[in-house]
């Protein structure tokens, strides 16, 4: 059974982006479709979300402007991977 991959990035105030993913175990098989409809209603406007609520790491960039910058992440995608699970699932 494919373990799930979850795609995020940080986009800041200037549109510079940090990407990463983390992979979580699946042992239940539960299909993309199930975890989109689980997923999609926690997320702010079904798009950002705030990795420490998360359990996530955090990509913002070192340098900050209180000006432009904001605090949430941006959800991009799951998809199932053979890679090895590197987040704990809950």
């Amino acid at each position: 059974m494919p373990n799930i991959k979850f795609n995020y990035l940080y986009r800041d105030g200037a549109n510079y982006k940090n990407f990463s993913s983390v992979i979580f175990d699946n042992p239940d098989d539960i299909s993309i479709d199930v975890l989109l409809k689980i997923i999609k209603p926690k997320l702010i406007d079904e798009t950002w979300f705030y990795v420490d609520q998360w359990n996530l790491p955090d990509l913002h960039f070192a340098k900050w402007n209180n000006e432009f910058d904001h605090t949430w992440h941006e959800f991009e995608s799951i998809e199932y991977t053979n890679g090895v699970p590197n987040a704990a699932s809950t």
